[in-house]
């Protein structure tokens, strides 16, 4: 919505149909693609950038946001972690990341100034307990972020996004949407004040897309939470 509020035409991947559906209904048809597709999965993404492709004709795609992954980070001790789990957390981020963004190089290509963003964590950079495979798909996503900038440039500028402690509750399809109830402790975290809102990472990935002289760059948007110490 941020970006459609922009003048966007909007395209979304996702392999939830009903929360795409809800996505698009209050969009007009022409300013709005959505298709339904596992970004993890190679023939998924030929086939939905394919569509992509189509319905842009032979416009530009001009930024790529590669936002993938498996909210939940936690995967219980390493000792007990399987492959398959493993690798679907590796999948769903680093290598969606990889796929959408090879596929969609056609489509940028056609564009002046045109980016990628791709949508890291600031697990990235400090971890907890449990979160293996999630941190080291988003420090992969980082490392891969500055690969495509040296190898794509300067037709195609990189860039990530590391995002803190985000709400998305309200954000959510309807049938699992929530409003969320934040502490004072929670609110303490954070040296702004409050927790992170959906708006902040748009704002952060449309100033991205923007910048034509930032690429390679990590971006943390956490409300300034990875520089505090807090001491237990």
């Amino acid at each position: 919505m941020h970006f459609h509020g922009l003048g966007w035409r909007v395209i979304a991947l996702d392999r939830d149909t009903e929360a795409l559906t809800e996505l698009a209904a209050p969009l007009p048809a022409e300013s709005c693609l959505t298709v339904t597709a596992d970004c993890g999965q190679e023939a998924d993404v030929v086939a939905a950038l394919r569509q992509v492709g189509e319905w842009l004709g032979d416009d530009p795609l001009t930024c790529l946001v590669n936002n993938s992954g498996i909210a939940d980070p936690v995967c219980g001790p390493l000792e007990d972690l399987q492959l398959a789990d493993w690798q679907r957390w590796i999948d769903a981020s680093l290598t969606a990341a990889f796929l959408c963004s090879r596929e969609a190089l056609p489509l940028l290509r056609r564009a002046e100034g045109g980016s990628i963003v791709n949508i890291s964590s600031t697990r990235a950079l400090q971890s907890e307990p449990g979160t293996y495979a999630y941190a080291a798909a988003k420090g992969g996503l980082d490392a891969l972020t500055h690969a495509m900038a040296v190898s794509l440039g300067p037709q195609l500028r990189v860039n990530a996004v590391l995002p803190g402690w985000i709400e998305t509750g309200p954000w959510q399809k309807a049938a699992e949407r929530e409003e969320p109830e934040h502490s004072a402790a929670d609110r303490d975290q954070h040296p702004v004040g409050r927790v992170g809102e959906v708006a902040d990472i748009a704002q952060a990935i449309a100033y991205l897309a923007d910048a034509g002289f930032v690429t390679g760059q990590q971006l943390v948007v956490d409300g300034g939470m990875t520089r505090r110490m807090i001491y237990v």
